[in-house]
Order: structure tokens, then C-alpha cells, then sequence
């Protein structure tokens, strides 16, 4: 460090870091501060000038698989890319424009811009700014307590959902937009901070939350789709069961994710305790009602069973919910002897 005049210290840039940045003596590096006191330092942007956007190339001669042009297209916004091009020899078929035009609709913020025979370009207008990590989760939260409602809904009234495609497609959103925020900010530190993740270590975490999401919204996804088939014939025992467990998924559920965006020993360990409890009372089958005073677990069909399997990513999430109040390390609890 060097002293600066009467109050400012000056610190030197390594020559070959200056070069690859293309600095000269006069130019603007902006800081930015990290919680451990380390500083991150880039280039400041010019003055009026636009970031050069270098589209993901996807060349093919042809694409006649069905689904391989979704899940490119997929798979390069959710890793950050803005501008995604497809070329081919042979000129897209109908079905394949139809298929790009599908998965444009299915990605938040995602139009084509440009459509030839051999060439059609996707630009996302999204600003990753403005989508926090507690916000898109919380939005997960509501996605997943409407399946259940919709699951509530189908038993009582034993009738098919009306919903449940409109459910999936709007999950399916979000969570695409949270991967691909994780991404974003695992390469920039400063946007993990403006997004929700104050220190960059915690974007791991929060890819396991994102996952056990990922799972949550598949397996009920799948519960809802199995229920309309069976609505019409539905057993009065499994729908009896189910109207007494699903009100306890859906409150375990809304306790976990509270736990996990608010961190606090009490609240973690109470939806640790109540997923604990859930998960192992679905394991096993006992009374209608057990020494808790929670519902027997539903018997049959593939719903019930996809809905049981989600009790353990409850548990999951819980644990990681206790991780995130130890980390904290603002409060302490006592917690009874076994």
C-alpha cells in the first residue's frame, strides 16, 4: 500500500491482470466489499457503452428428435445465457418451430426475435437483479400449496383438476429462473449479495434447497396426475386418508420454507421435529391416529405414495433450515434431553 496525499491510501494492480483487462492509467475499477472484508474489483463499464451479447450457437445439419431442441434451449438459459441461436442445414420442420415457440412460452422473459427457415434466435430481457432467491422461493411455496389444494379438491369432490397443467408449466418457470439466478451469481458475487445470498458459499446451500424444490414439484406434480385418474373410483378409505394427511403436508410444508427464508433455531427445530415425525409417521402404519395425534397415513395408489416420498425432501429442507440458523449464530436454544 502507498499513501495518496493527506488521507487516501493507493494500492498497485499486478501488470499482466492491468493488461489483460486492457487498463490504462486513468481508467475506473469498480469495488465491491465481500462480509469478510476481501475486496472483488472489474473493470467500471464505459460510459453509454452495451455489453456485446455473443449468442449460444446450437448448429445441427437437422433436428428431428423431438425434445432435443427443447432441452438445449432449456439447459442454456437455466446456465445464463441471454441469446440463444439455432442453425441448421435442412430447414426447421413445423413441429420443431412449434417446439421452440413452446419452450420460449415455458421460459420467463424468453421471446424469439428472429425467425428464418435454417435460423431462429431466443433473447431473454430478463433482469436478474430484480428476482431474489427467498422471493422465486416463496413463489415455489405457493405453486406447491396449490398441488395440494388442487389434490384436496380432486378427493373431496372426486372429480378430475382443471388445473393441473397450468400447475406444472408455472412451477416449471420458476424453477428454471432460480437455477439459472444460481448460476448467474456463483460468477458474480455482487449479484449474489443483490439477490439474497450475502456470502457466496451459501449458493451450494441454496442449490440443494432448489433441488429438493425441483423434486417437491415432480412429486406432486405426479400425485395430482395419478389422483385425476383414480377421482372417479377413488376408494373411501385412501380419500378418507388423504383428507386428514394433506392438511398436514401443506402446514409442514409452509413451516419449512418459513424456516428456511426466516433463520431462527426455534422455528428450524420445530419443522425439523414436525418433518421428523411426518416422515417416519408415513413410514410406517399404525393407528388412524397415532400418540401425536396425526392422521394415518393414506393407503394406495401411486399418488399417496409420490406425496409420502415427498415427506423425506420436507426433511431434507428442514435440516437444511437448522443449518442456515446455526450458521447465523444469533441465537441458542435448550433442547429437552431424549
Amino acid at each position: 500500500m502507498l499513501k495518496a496525499g493527506h488521507s487516501s491510501i493507493a494500492v498497485t494492480l499486478p501488470k499482466p491482470w492491468a493488461e489483460a483487462m486492457n487498463l490504462r492509467p486513468g481508467d475506473l475499477i469498480v469495488f465491491d466489499q465481500n462480509d469478510d472484508g476481501t475486496l472483488y474489483l472489474k473493470p467500471a463499464p464505459l460510459p453509454g457503452a452495451v455489453a456485446e451479447v455473443v449468442p449460444f450457437l446450437v448448429q445441427a445439419r437437422s433436428f428431428d428428435t423431438p425434445g432435443v431442441l427443447e432441452r438445449l434451449v432449456v439447459g442454456a438459459y437455466r446456465v445464463g445465457h441471454d441469446s440463444i441461436e439455432i442453425r441448421t442445414d435442412v430447414p426447421l420442420a413445423p413441429d420443431r418451430l412449434e417446439e421452440l415457440q413452446e419452450t420460449a412460452r415455458g421460459l420467463l422473459g424468453v421471446s424469439i426475435v428472429a425467425q428464418e427457415p435454417t435460423r431462429v434466435v431466443l433473447q431473454n430481457f430478463i433482469d436478474p437483479s430484480k428476482y431474489g432467491l427467498p422471493q422465486l422461493v416463496q413463489r415455489m411455496k405457493m405453486i406447491l400449496v396449490a398441488f395440494l389444494e388442487e389434490m384436496e379438491e380432486v378427493v373431496q369432490r372426486k372429480t378430475r383438476s382443471r388445473r393441473m397443467n397450468a400447475l406444472e408449466e408455472e412451477a416449471n418457470k420458476v424453477l428454471a429462473l432460480l437455477v439459472r439466478q444460481l448460476f448467474l451469481a456463483s460468477r458474480d458475487w455482487s449479484l449474489a449479495r443483490r439477490i439474497g445470498s450475502p456470502d457466496p458459499r451459501q449458493l451450494l446451500e441454496w442449490r440443494v434447497v432448489v433441488h429438493a424444490l425441483e423434486e417437491l414439484a415432480d412429486l406432486y406434480g405426479g400425485s395430482l396426475a395419478s389422483l385425476n385418474e383414480e377421482a372417479p373410483t377413488l376408494s373411501a378409505t385412501t380419500a378418507r386418508g388423504l383428507r386428514a394427511f394433506l392438511p398436514e403436508v401443506k402446514a409442514e410444508l409452509k413451516t419449512v420454507v418459513d424456516a428456511l427464508m426466516h433463520p431462527s433455531l426455534d422455528r428450524a427445530c420445530e419443522a425439523y421435529n414436525t418433518s421428523a415425525r411426518l416422515a417416519g409417521h408415513v413410514a410406517t402404519p399404525g393407528e388412524r391416529r397415532n400418540g401425536h395425534g396425526h392422521a394415518k397415513r393414506p393407503t394406495g395408489g401411486l399418488g399417496t405414495h409420490l406425496l409420502e416420498r415427498g415427506a423425506g425432501c420436507l426433511s431434507l429442507l428442514a435440516e437444511i433450515a437448522i443449518d442456515r440458523a446455526v450458521a447465523s449464530g444469533t441465537d441458542t436454544i435448550l433442547v429437552e434431553a431424549a
